[in-house]
């Protein structure tokens, strides 16, 4: 009951934090907003590990890539996509962004040395050709100065440097590294970068916002950063990373239907297909055929 009750609530929240990064947008500078939501939650991380008194103390090679994942997972990569939802619907920012899955299996060979099995490369394919279909209509008239194809590209970099980001963070782990110590650090790096570019931007961190932006700031750093992180590491112990990478295949649904009555996001035919084949791929590559056939035979179907 527990991890059910983890599962859907990081489901619902991730595939919310779309839609409130809508509302980050416009009159404030994206890395302005970008550095007050991870100094509201490094805050917030912080007061948990020394409250729970964790071990915060690591060497000067620990803390470089403390700062590698700070650029990864909580900085470039965020800003490449509030970047890119200045193009995009959160709808279509989401499902882009779940091509992260395969992304962390061909970098996790690259850098680690795992195998790839076939199935990945089957259902790479598949999210491929939803992402052409989704975006169909702006590359038959391939423009590179076509807001949906900026749009697509800026998502497409924040989900490579996120991957990126997501090997530094199994490294740490490899050597003995908590997640919530390292996630500690790089939000503290983070909120540090990004504060000393806002100084020599001559950019102000004293702005005037509406209640909508102040909201859907506190949601992003306190429920979109802190316990959505919280609940997902929990059940990656509780469930293992295969069951709990299946979040990567629901979230999206979550911003499509947020998208669809909020942002009037349209359907259309090319977006059913596109959208359908980008989950069926991610689908396929977290599916372990080879131990399901093997179960099915162990325990056939009794009619």
């Amino acid at each position: 009951m527990k991890s059910i009750l983890l599962y859907t609530m990081t489901v619902l929240i991730w595939g919310s934090t779309w839609l409130a990064i809508e509302f980050q947008l416009g009159e404030v500078n994206e890395v302005v907003s970008l550095c007050l939501r991870f100094t509201l939650a490094a805050i917030c991380m912080w007061a948990y590990v020394i409250i729970k008194r964790m071990p915060m103390r690591f060497n000067l090679k620990n803390h470089c890539f403390f700062i590698l994942l700070a650029m990864g997972n909580f900085g470039l990569n965020y800003l490449m996509l509030y970047f890119a939802q200045g193009y995009l619907n959160s709808a279509m920012a989401s499902i882009a962004f779940s091509l992260l899955l395969v992304l962390n299996i061909i970098n996790t060979r690259l850098f680690f040395g795992k195998p790839i099995a076939k199935r990945i490369y089957f259902g790479a394919t598949f999210g491929l050709f939803g992402i052409t279909a989704l975006f169909w209509h702006d590359l038959r008239q391939f423009d590179l100065n076509s807001g949906a194809i900026i749009g697509l590209g800026l998502a497409l970099l924040g989900t490579l440097i996120a991957s990126f980001g997501n090997m530094v963070s199994v490294r740490n782990s490899n050597n003995n590294i908590g997640v919530l110590q390292g996630n500690a650090w790089g939000m503290l790096y983070s909120s540090i970068l990004l504060g000393a570019y806002v100084v020599l931007a001559g950019e102000s961190l004293l702005i005037h916002a509406n209640w909508q932006y102040w909201s859907s700031l506190l949601y992003l750093a306190v429920f979109g950063t802190v316990i959505a992180f919280a609940s997902y590491f929990s059940l990656l112990k509780n469930i293992g990373p295969e069951k709990a990478s299946y979040i990567i295949v629901l979230f999206p649904l979550v911003a499509v239907l947020l998208s669809t009555y909020f942002e009037n996001f349209t359907w259309q035919s090319n977006t059913f297909i596109g959208f359908s084949l980008v989950l069926l791929g991610n689908a396929i590559v977290l599916t372990p055929f080879d131990k399901l056939k093997l179960h099915l035979i162990q325990f056939p179907l009794r009619s």
